[in-house]
């Protein structure tokens, strides 16, 4: 039920890739105390994108969940925040996150809803 889509503007190691997948599977986890089996990163690298007119590193993110804390957006958008620079390098200042509260009808998997 949880879902991170990681977009980046730099080359991905390919080797590196499993990895900061896991990573990134444990984070969003841990810190929406969801089960693990339920998380669902999609981390791809796009070169065709620019943040205040210059393509040096950034990152967009989108963070969907069913019962998404409204309350936590800011301790959320830190870890994150956190995690892109330790991760990729990737300055906060850089990173825009979208933050999206699924309604439970609203959210299919195992050919039902939640």
């Amino acid at each position: 039920m949880p879902l991170l889509n990681i977009t980046i503007n730099q080359p991905i190691d390919a080797l590196a890739l499993p990895d900061r997948i896991r990573q990134a599977s444990s984070l969003v986890a841990e810190m929406l105390g969801k089960p693990e089996r339920y998380v669902m990163i999609n981390l791809t690298s796009n070169g065709n994108m620019s943040f205040g007119g210059t393509s040096e590193a950034l990152a967009y993110l989108e963070l969907k969940s069913i019962g998404l804390p409204d309350d936590r957006t800011r301790e959320l958008s830190k870890t994150l925040c956190e995690f892109m620079q330790d991760t990729f390098g990737i300055d906060p200042e850089r990173v825009y996150i979208e933050f999206s509260n699924a309604e439970r009808h609203l959210w299919g998997w195992n050919s039902a809803t939640f």
